[in-house]
């Protein structure tokens, strides 16, 4: 995080600014750098923005009673529980980081879109690494709105939803099945072979998948699934199959492609 100089710092350089001081003598007056000083004339004076850092301290919805975002909280909290977590860096302050495909273009730009939506004003960053893109958004209230964060990997210790967060996932299954499957999930083309007047043919269908090793997010994924009246079975110990027609379009239709 950059450092935050004080308030009358700041007002006291650009008053010298406008008194025609050279930037260079104006960063030596006040201890800043000369690109500093050049970097405040063109934000406050030339684009006359809002002093401060106030796009990394949005108050906390938990903390503060500010509003959140309820659909789109809910679909961040399925990515989070899906390729999702949180880090402790300087300061205080998380960083919520979702790992995706690099593949998925509009997914990766909507991430960017969800973050910047759950945490107003916030200013989420991409990074590669090999196949996958990690967009990052930092926060020192992450941990408020993902309490299930802890040392370690989730399938390692319990994953239990507070009571407001079961209400907004109740409020919006879709939006939370769509951070599921679109992080832990995946669409694939099943087949079988059926002997018909001493044939056998092959036939194909399109199936959903979510894998998980938790069984407490395997557990929420079919919660939602079932609030959404969406059929599931277990095809595996830490898969969850939707695979009937009718399953599958609706489930489509609700969480959209991946791509």
């Amino acid at each position: 995080m950059p450092h935050v100089r004080p308030h009358h710092v700041v007002d006291s350089a650009l008053a010298c600014s406008d008194r025609g001081m050279r930037d260079v003598d104006n960063a030596l007056l006040h201890g800043v750098g000369t690109k500093t000083i050049r970097r405040w004339r063109r934000l406050y004076q030339r684009q006359g923005l809002a002093r401060g850092q106030t796009h990394l301290a949005p108050p906390c919805p938990r903390c503060d009673s500010a509003p959140l975002a309820g659909q789109e909280y809910a679909e961040l909290l399925g990515w989070y529980l899906g390729d999702g977590h949180i880090s402790r860096g300087r300061r205080d302050v998380f960083n919520l980081h979702v790992v995706n495909d690099a593949t998925y273009v509009e997914l990766n730009a909507h991430l960017i879109a969800l973050m910047a939506t759950v945490k107003p004003h916030g200013k989420p960053h991409t990074r590669l690494v090999p196949g996958a893109v990690v967009t990052t958004v930092s926060w020192k209230h992450w941990p408020c709105l993902f309490p299930q964060h802890g040392a370690g990997r989730k399938h390692e210790h319990a994953i239990v939803l507070e009571q407001w967060q079961r209400e907004l996932v109740e409020a919006s299954p879709p939006d939370f099945l769509r951070g599921l499957f679109h992080s832990d999930g995946s669409r694939v083309r099943n087949w079988a072979t059926r002997t018909v007047a001493g044939e056998v043919r092959r036939y194909e269908y399109p199936r959903w998948q979510f894998v998980n090793a938790s069984e407490d997010i395997i557990g929420l994924c079919t919660w939602a699934l079932d609030m959404a009246d969406i059929s599931w079975r277990r095809s595996a110990p830490r898969v969850v199959s939707v695979s009937r027609r009718a399953a599958v379009a609706r489930l489509d239709a609700l969480i959209g492609p991946k791509r």
